[in-house]
């Protein structure tokens, strides 16, 4: 039994240094970028320009559309 426990120990401690090496640094390029959000609106699916964000969309009534909606803060032009 202990040349088990012994086998099983050193099994566990490869899977962690492989884990180990495997985790980003904190300076690698890979890890600050994000995914670009992509909004569904009815002219199709776009990236959401930077500054802006999107919501699902809803008619006059509030019954979902089932496309999103993108919204900017004053100052942000959504199209150039």
């Amino acid at each position: 039994m202990g040349k088990a426990l012994m086998v099983a120990a050193a099994v566990v401690a490869s899977i962690v240094a492989a884990d180990a090496r495997t985790l980003r640094q904190p300076g690698d390029p890979e890890l600050g970028r994000q995914q670009a959000l992509i909004a569904c609106t009815v002219l199709g699916c776009v990236p959401v320009p930077p500054g802006c964000g999107r919501k699902a969309g809803r008619t006059r009534s509030g019954s979902p559309t089932g496309f999103d909606v993108i919204v900017c803060p004053p100052g942000v032009q959504p199209l150039r």
